[in-house]
């Protein structure tokens, strides 16, 4: 074979492989005006801050007076009792939450995801005030232990208890709807 007609076929066969390559850069590549479907990317839910039930009224006591009394939200469950004050932005002074547990039991709480400030007040089962850990520091997941054995906790805004002279040995009363 003469060389020209070498360099014609080389030449030929390079042309074509640049122009089907080019073909398929154009074809395999979306083009800016092309729209194309993404698949939307799930963005994490935020959890809805719940709403406050009224399940009764709670009222500390210091011996046969009344320091205070308040609504109270009550978390008897499981479910309940890891929910308890989380993902809530505001509370007003006069509710907080009980706890209530089967057995007396040494008691534990963090502060994991909650956002507001609390006294954490642990009641042993003849509803005298044990412990109270005030201040709590939102989102810490330090943990805070009662101290003793307990069967409820009361949690309220920080700084209630001071503002109304609660402490340990005062006791409480609470009734249910």
């Amino acid at each position: 074979m003469p060389t020209a007609n070498r360099k014609t076929y080389w030449a030929i066969g390079l042309v074509a492989s640049i122009t089907l390559a080019l073909i398929l850069v154009f074809t395999l590549k979306p083009s800016e005006n092309r729209r194309v479907n993404k698949p939307a990317m799930k963005q994490p839910e935020k959890p809805t801050e719940p709403v406050f039930r009224k399940d009764g009224e709670l009222v500390f006591m210091a011996k046969k007076k009344k320091l205070k009394t308040i609504t109270i939200e009550i978390a008897n469950t499981d479910a309940t009792r890891q929910q308890g004050l989380m993902f809530r932005k505001a509370m007003p002074d006069s509710c907080g939450m009980l706890f209530v547990f089967d057995e007396m039991q040494p008691l534990s709480f963090w502060m994991k995801n909650t956002i507001m400030a609390l006294d954490i007040i642990y009641v042993d089962d003849r509803f005298a005030i044990i412990s109270i850990a005030k201040n709590a520091v939102p989102y810490s997941e330090a943990s805070i232990p009662s101290g003793g054995n307990g069967m409820y906790v009361v949690e309220v805004n920080a700084g209630f208890t001071e503002k109304y002279n609660i402490s340990e040995g005062n006791t409480i009363l609470f009734t249910t709807k």
